[in-house]
């Protein structure tokens, strides 16, 4: 690989770590600024979770496409068109609690432009990155979705406060679009080598031993295996771990600003800065867990495999049984410090799951992304609505939303869903590519 004094590859990177940290700045934008003016407007509790909910529906419709047109269009000029599309949309939607039409068809939209971000982010880094630099190159990519996060939840309150719901979507959509214009002027797509396997897989994959089985010829033609990716149980290990995933990050992104103003009683303006720790410690974890899993693979004390399964497993025990115990904490220091246990360990798993489309499918990553990440989106759709649902029922049961109780299925259900989805990953993945 052609070195100079700052690799190109280093700055694929940092673009794709400002991409992950500008959207996330917009989906927490969203929660803040929706849930101040729906609260205002007294909205229902259900009403917030199907208004917050609608964003997913979109994010799942376009995760395959999204995959399917990074992998034929390549993964650079779709992430170009999806900033363009979500910053735009944010610029010109009002945010009006009564206009729900409005902001179903603008979330949506949304939601269909993010939804093609991920899976061109991974086709991006399989060109880019080689094998022994991958884990922690995406994890300080994801990493900048939980400091992302934890800026909005640093300054966006305040901003609301002071200028209204509406000027957080002018700000997300400025933030999108300076990120373009970066992305415009920065971004490459990587050199071709005569390496067969290059050729066939992207340019880092040069690096890769090749096996006599594996052997591909540069000049051949060759379909996206459908069918062995959607049968493929290494595949559903993925799938079920992104799934349990989001499943917490979002409810806890979206819900967790409800439960410190109504089931703590605690006003996110006045909490200062420890309201952003659970995602400053998702973006600290999920960095150490690339550098962990890299040192694992490149001094050879584990096998891709096992350092896979040991990182999903450690991240996701941990997180079971922090955000399980949640409910338990009555101020405001114990569930910020619960929160980013939970969040924190989280993010240290996705160094086994996360990464691991890359390893079984290096050349069809965007692809298999996109399948996983579809199911991840679901998860955002039956998470984030089933909370708003359960915290109804848990309402007209208990007058209010402050009792213990009126929480603790809201946190259980991803406690155990973690535990389920450790083992399945423990068992059925492999860090051996299986795809070529």
């Amino acid at each position: 690989m052609r070195t100079t004094k700052f690799p190109i590859r280093y700055l694929i990177v940092i673009l794709t770590f400002l991409c992950t940290s500008v959207c996330y700045v917009e989906r927490v934008g969203f929660s803040i600024a929706y849930t101040t003016a729906a609260d205002n407007a007294g909205v229902s509790q259900s009403s917030k979770g199907t208004i917050l909910s609608t964003f997913y529906y979109g994010y799942a419709f376009s995760q395959v496409p999204g995959g399917w047109a990074a992998q034929k269009i390549g993964g650079r000029r779709i992430l170009l068109f999806s900033f363009v599309i979500w910053s735009l949309t944010c610029a010109l939607c009002p945010l009006d609690p009564n206009k729900v039409m409005a902001l179903v068809i603008a979330r949506l939209l949304v939601g269909v432009a993010q939804g093609f971000i991920f899976p061109s982010i991974h086709t991006v880094l399989a060109q880019w990155v080689p094998p022994h630099e991958r884990s922690r190159s995406l994890s300080l990519t994801t990493s900048g979705m939980y400091l992302g996060a934890a800026l909005g939840m640093l300054f966006l309150p305040t901003l609301v406060k002071f200028k209204g719901p509406q000027s957080v979507f002018l700000a997300e959509s400025a933030l999108g679009g300076l990120w373009s214009l970066l992305w415009l002027k920065f971004a490459s797509d990587p050199p071709r080598v005569d390496h067969p396997k290059a050729t066939a897989a992207g340019f880092g994959e040069f690096m890769l031993p090749i096996r006599d089985s594996l052997k591909v010829k540069a000049d051949k033609s060759t379909q996206i295996p459908w069918r062995k990716i959607f049968l493929s149980l290494p595949v559903w290990a993925i799938v079920v771990n992104n799934f349990t995933f989001h499943y917490a990050l979002y409810v806890l992104m979206n819900w967790l600003p409800t439960y410190f103003e109504l089931g703590l009683k605690f006003s996110l303006q006045e909490m200062g800065s420890s309201k952003m720790m659970p995602y400053l410690n998702m973006f600290v974890f999920s960095n150490i867990g690339g550098i962990i899993a890299d040192h694992l693979v490149t001094k050879r004390i584990l096998t891709v495999t096992n350092t896979r399964k040991v990182l999903n497993t450690v991240g996701f025990l941990v997180s079971a049984f922090s955000l399980m115990a949640l409910p338990l904490f009555r101020t405001s220091d114990g569930v910020i410090l619960c929160s980013s246990v939970a969040l924190g360990f989280l993010a240290l798993g996705r160094a086994g799951f996360a990464v691991n489309h890359m390893d079984i499918a290096p050349r069809y990553a965007g692809i298999v992304m996109g399948v996983s990440n579809t199911a991840g989106t679901l998860a955002g759709i039956v998470g984030v609505e089933l909370t708003g649902q359960l915290l109804e029922a848990a309402k007209t049961k208990n007058s209010d939303l402050s009792s213990p109780e009126s929480w603790r299925a809201v946190f259980l259900i991803p406690g155990l869903l973690c535990i389920a989805s450790s083992f399945i990953f423990l068992v059925f993945s492999t860090g051996e590519r299986i795809f070529d």
